[in-house]
């Protein structure tokens, strides 16, 4: 069960990676409205962040032995202010 959800948050990786790559050409190719798509992009890169920290909680929670299921998404500030 814990693999087929990790599955499914990669989709919801890859899809957001799909959006981004298309929004990212379109303003390039100055197709989207600049604003707009600027904030669209931000939003969809909020949102890759809190997948990618999902995902990082419920492998370590695997890894050490603890249900998966106890991660939650994150708050977009909270996953936004991490340091790399």
């Amino acid at each position: 069960m814990a693999d087929q959800q990790n599955n499914d948050i990669l989709g919801s990786i890859d899809r957001l990676i799909d959006a981004e790559k298309q929004l990212r050409a379109r303003i390039a190719d100055g197709s989207a409205d600049s604003d707009a798509a600027r904030k669209e992009l931000a939003a969809l890169e909020v949102q890759l962040d809190q997948c990618w920290d999902l995902l990082r909680q419920r492998r370590a929670l695997s890894e050490f032995g603890e249900d998966p299921g106890a991660a939650r998404v994150r708050p977009a500030a909270e996953v936004e202010g991490y340091e790399s």
